[in-house]
């Protein structure tokens, strides 16, 4: 494969894991996207926490793709979690991988647990 579709797969990457992790953040605000959002948050639970069981806690096959497409290109990332890498490569500041995982939980429960109380009240709303 040559370096310049690599290079395309790479932003696009970028560009596709950032909206779905802005998207399971702020989805719910929307109430026409709530279902949707619901639903990428089950499945993100489901990987990370299931598939997570073999692959370690926090799977992502995304972020595994991104992963081997970016050792293709040579790169050599210090990060073990997405979302860190996303920090260090947007803003250039490198926390605390600890701390990032911990506020990335903490955001990523909120989040889903928010959608789901949307779920729930529409479906109460709904049956009065």
């Amino acid at each position: 494969m040559s370096k310049l579709i690599l290079q395309i797969i790479d932003y696009f990457f970028i560009l596709f894991h950032t909206v779905l992790i802005l998207f399971n953040i702020f989805g719910w605000i929307i109430p026409r996207w709530r279902f949707a959002n619901l639903i990428t948050l089950s499945l993100t639970a489901f990987s990370w926490f299931i598939l997570g069981i073999w692959y370690g806690i926090g799977y992502c096959p995304f972020t595994d793709w991104h992963w081997k497409v970016r050792q293709l290109l040579g790169y050599t990332d210090d990060s073990n979690s997405y979302i860190h890498f996303l920090i260090l490569k947007i803003t250039g500041i490198n926390l605390p991988e600890n701390l990032v995982d911990t506020a990335t939980a903490i955001v990523f429960f909120t989040a889903f647990f928010i959608s789901i109380y949307f779920a729930v009240r529409k479906r109460i709303l709904e049956r009065k």
